[in-house]
């Protein structure tokens, strides 16, 4: 399904909007294969990655103040950034098919919509719910992200989420890194 492409208000963006996050969310290939192509989408992703830190940053704010949730944003932001440079040069350089083609803005964007299950963190702000949840966010988050790889390197055949896991797998360490010491200091639980 490709999203209409005439202008539109901020009411009709936000439901659009609100449409790319649920199915982002829902791992809906699709959606990936849409923002992959739309390179008018590099906004709306980094909304998706600033969104689900903000949620982040308000589950630990009791913690570390509001200045806290502007740590995670910056964080959150270098981080996204980062890892789809990592991811793409893995999956075009590393380990590419013939099939693939890929930008880092390809990346950018898949691996910006495959935050949106991110934004359901602010429910971490009740601390007995937070652990749990900032563990299944997070496993949720790299399924998606996932789907958004393989999409955006345009991996086909029977082999193509394995090859994408082991993108994920190669790269995601590093943005692991990056997102564990942001925890670790501003993460919601008492110092």
């Amino acid at each position: 399904m490709t999203e209409d492409r005439r202008p539109y208000g901020i009411g009709e963006w936000a439901r659009r909007f609100g449409r790319r996050l649920r199915r982002a969310a829902l791992l809906d290939a699709s959606l990936y294969e849409e923002v992959e192509s739309d390179r008018s989408a590099n906004g709306e992703a980094a909304i998706v990655v600033l969104l689900a830190a903000i949620a982040a940053g308000i589950a630990s704010i009791e913690n570390n103040g509001l200045s806290g949730v502007f740590l995670i944003a910056a964080a959150a932001l270098i981080g996204w950034w980062i890892w789809a440079y990592i991811a793409y040069v893995i999956g075009t350089r590393l380990l590419p098919r013939p099939e693939t083609q890929a930008d880092h803005g390809e990346l950018l964007r898949t691996i910006g919509f495959s935050a949106s299950p991110g934004i359901l963190l602010v429910f971490g702000a009740y601390p007995p719910a937070a652990p749990i949840l900032f563990l299944g966010c997070g496993v949720w988050m790299l399924v998606a992200m996932v789907v958004g790889v393989r999409q955006a390197l345009d991996f086909e055949g029977k082999r193509a989420t394995a090859r994408a896991i082991v993108v994920c797998a190669l790269g995601f360490p590093i943005y692991a890194i990056i997102v564990a010491g942001s925890l670790l200091v501003l993460g919601p639980w008492p110092m």
